[in-house]
């Protein structure tokens, strides 16, 4: 079993979905965790309630991660307040569904800043938290397969996602010897608030069986959670700069 006894968590985007899943989990392999979200306050204070359920630690921060000035007055909390930062997971998205043809500018510098230059600021300011520890840090970056794939009305987000994990790898060049590991967990098509509004998600949702090989079993955000509580954990020290696909092997076929 996974052990995250008296480490600290900062999850973005953590009120709901795969981030509320991510903060959760590790709360259950007994971290502490940071809730970060910037509209959803009820939503977070509940993810925080949860955690505290577990007799865990919580703390809620409102944070827009595209603003380098509010990642940096964030991460000033909980070297302030907490003084430790071990594990930060990057998964706060955003991009809206729309052809890249109807896109303006604003619309792909918005993706850009939420989803890619978020993770650059993020680790820039929880640097020094992250290299103090007596064990490695860790930064769980979290992407889409339509990194990889073009999916209707996604090139925005899927775009992005591509550039994050460029950025990843290039991240681990400048923290891996510093004692900071960075990987990113690739999430298959799981059942959120976000994916719900999908151009044509019945139809994906309905051939999700068809396409993965776990039989019946559908992906859900603790699925994607608990690969992150893995890279999180001591037993990933030697995981450096990759991409875990957790999909079922949908994206392994046709």
């Amino acid at each position: 079993m996974i052990d995250l006894t008296s480490k600290v968590a900062l999850v973005t985007g953590s009120s709901r979905g795969i981030g509320r899943a991510s903060a959760i989990q590790l709360a259950r392999a007994g971290a502490n965790v940071i809730v970060n979200y910037v509209a959803s306050r009820n939503a977070a204070i509940e993810t925080a309630r949860e955690i505290r359920s577990m007799g865990r630690r919580a703390w809620v921060v409102k944070a827009d991660v595209s603003e380098e000035e509010d990642v940096e007055e964030m991460v000033d909390f909980v070297q302030r307040e907490i003084g430790q930062l071990d594990i930060l997971v990057s998964n706060a998205a955003t991009g809206g569904f729309r052809h890249l043809l109807d896109s303006r500018a604003k619309h792909f510098e918005h993706a850009m800043a939420i989803n890619v230059i978020s993770l650059i600021h993020l680790a820039k300011a929880a640097k020094p938290l992250l290299i103090q520890g007596p064990h490695r840090g860790k930064i769980i970056a979290i992407s889409s397969q339509g990194a990889d794939i073009a999916l209707p009305m996604y090139g925005l987000i899927g775009s992005s996602k591509a550039a994050l994990e460029s950025v990843a790898r290039h991240l681990t060049l400048e923290l891996g010897d510093l004692g900071v590991n960075i990987n990113v967990v690739k999430a298959g098509l799981v059942d959120t608030d976000s994916t719900r509004r999908l151009p044509q998600a019945d139809a994906m949702f309905a051939g999700r069986t068809k396409k993965s090989m776990m039989g019946t079993r559908v992906l859900l955000d603790s699925d994607v959670a608990d690969a992150v509580v893995f890279l999180a954990s001591p037993m990933s020290d030697l995981i450096q700069g990759q991409i875990i696909t957790v999909d079922g092997g949908a994206a392994i076929h046709v």
